[in-house]
């Protein structure tokens, strides 16, 4: 993984942020000129909060890459969790003000569907994170930075959640979204830790 490392080293972040933009506009095109079929604003809407879900599953790779396979993507993750914070917000914007519109019609669906209710969780969840997304967070915080940014682990089954409760019927894709993000956050325990406690428990 070395000499792909070094070639990482030389990508500059900007780059990262500037791929990761591009997908937006290119959706809104195919979206005003049909390119999204007969459901524009629902196919707007899906596949930003796709393209949120699979930036959230790279963000949660970053640490479980580095560990098992030694390829390090640290220099790119804020960058990663600063687009997936955008795609998210695109995605309850096109939901707000493309889809519902009416004010009392959106706190309506938020409490009376559980889907729409996991997902806004989802969202507030997120919020504090994107929010602290900057050295001056990082300073300011101190340790509690770490512990306050763990909150992209519920954030993120909870997104999956959204995306298996939302799709109509038995759909194979979302739960393969939420298998993902739980592999992930079991490969970020301390397996070897966690076995040691539990052999020095059954010796006692």
């Amino acid at each position: 993984m070395q000499p792909v490392n070094q070639i990482l080293r030389k990508i500059p972040v900007w780059g990262v942020y500037l791929l990761g933009a591009l997908p937006a506009p290119w959706l809104l095109y195919l979206a005003v000129t049909g390119g999204l079929g007969v459901e524009p604003i629902k196919a707007l809407e899906h596949e930003l909060g796709e393209l949120a879900l699979q930036l959230l599953i790279l963000g949660l790779a970053v640490t479980p890459l580095r560990r098992h396979l030694g390829l390090n993507l640290m220099k790119f993750r804020r960058a990663i969790g600063v687009l997936t914070f955008v795609y998210i917000s695109l995605h309850l914007l096109t939901w707000l003000v493309l889809d519902v519109q009416l004010p009392s019609q959106i706190w309506a669906d938020i409490v009376k569907r559980p889907y729409i209710t996991v997902g806004m969780a989802a969202f507030l969840l997120m919020l504090p994170l994107a929010v602290t997304s900057n050295n001056w967070s990082v300073r300011r915080l101190g340790p509690s930075w770490r512990k306050l940014h763990r909150l992209v682990y519920p954030a993120a089954i909870l997104g999956a959640l959204h995306y298996v409760m939302l799709a109509k019927g038995f759909q194979i894709e979302p739960l393969i979204y939420l298998v993902i993000i739980l592999g992930l956050l079991v490969l970020r325990l301390p397996i070897p830790s966690l076995l040691v406690r539990w052999r020095q428990v059954d010796s006692a």
